[in-house]
């Protein structure tokens, strides 16, 4: 039986590319109302909203700076004006600036921090807000579903990485203790909150380590399944966790076996 999200209205930050574009694209197709949020550049979002409308979805591109307030409420404005609410929300944004340690500069270090980490705080506020402004809707047992993604290294090291890993790390004590706290505050009024840690996806940013048989080989020796993840994945497990087949599912992380620490 086909996961439904019919009727429901939902956000991914991040939305235009990789990881995003795939968990957009999974909504739509389950039967969700789709914003695809966007940074700087808005073709791709445009371009992957036009797809889903072909397709006989429903979406439209939102751009936002998810480490900006101002703008990640404007974003939530947007969202209410064209939709009047929201059901889902994956705050999926972040970003690599990779560089080795010892010339990493502060603004390398605050840039990925307020994205991946800050933007993720902004994105949760603004939906528990919107969330609790309503009722109940009729087309989910949930007040509410927020679905953040994180990755395996937030508990993984990754050399050269050292901001990044930093930032998931952050992540996950958000994971650990604001998203365990916040899925237990909000609980009581329906909203549930989850997470997945993405392990190895096969996107453009981590095309080094799959594009050639070597670099392929290496990355299989960490995956004990034996093959690299696809975006296709993401999304079909986000479909599952904003549905009411996971409805008694909260405060919990979705994450992938690896062999050893990578």
């Amino acid at each position: 039986m086909q996961t439904s999200l019919a009727g429901q209205i939902a956000l991914v930050t991040g939305g235009s590319s990789g990881i995003g574009a795939g968990v957009a694209k999974a909504l739509a197709q389950a039967g969700a109302r789709v914003a695809i949020n966007y940074h700087s550049h808005a073709e791709p979002a445009e371009k992957l909203a036009s797809e889903i409308v072909a397709l006989g979805g429903d979406a439209f591109a939102v751009g936002a700076d998810v480490a900006n307030e101002a703008q990640v409420d404007a974003m939530f404005d947007a969202l209410v004006q064209r939709y009047g609410t929201v059901d889902i929300v994956v705050a999926n944004s972040g970003l690599q600036q990779d560089t080795r340690f010892a010339t990493m500069t502060l603004a390398d270090w605050r840039k990925v921090i307020e994205t991946n980490l800050t933007g993720q705080f902004l994105t949760a506020r603004c939906t528990v807000r919107e969330f609790e402004r309503r009722d109940m809707r009729d087309v989910s047992k949930a007040l509410g579903k927020i679905i953040c993604i994180s990755s395996v290294h937030e508990v993984i090291p990754w050399a050269e990485h050292v901001n990044y890993a930093a930032s998931k790390v952050g992540i996950q004590m958000m994971m650990m203790m604001m998203m365990k706290s916040l899925a237990q505050e909000v609980a009581p009024q329906r909203i549930r909150v989850n997470s997945i840690a993405l392990g190895a996806i096969r996107t453009p940013i981590n095309k080094d380590a799959w594009d050639s048989k070597e670099a392929l080989d290496r990355l299989l020796t960490l995956i004990p399944y034996g093959r690299v993840g696809e975006v296709e994945n993401i999304g079909r497990a986000a479909v599952w966790l904003a549905s009411d087949d996971s409805d008694y599912v909260i405060g919990t992380t979705l994450y992938p076996g690896f062999a050893d620490n990578g």
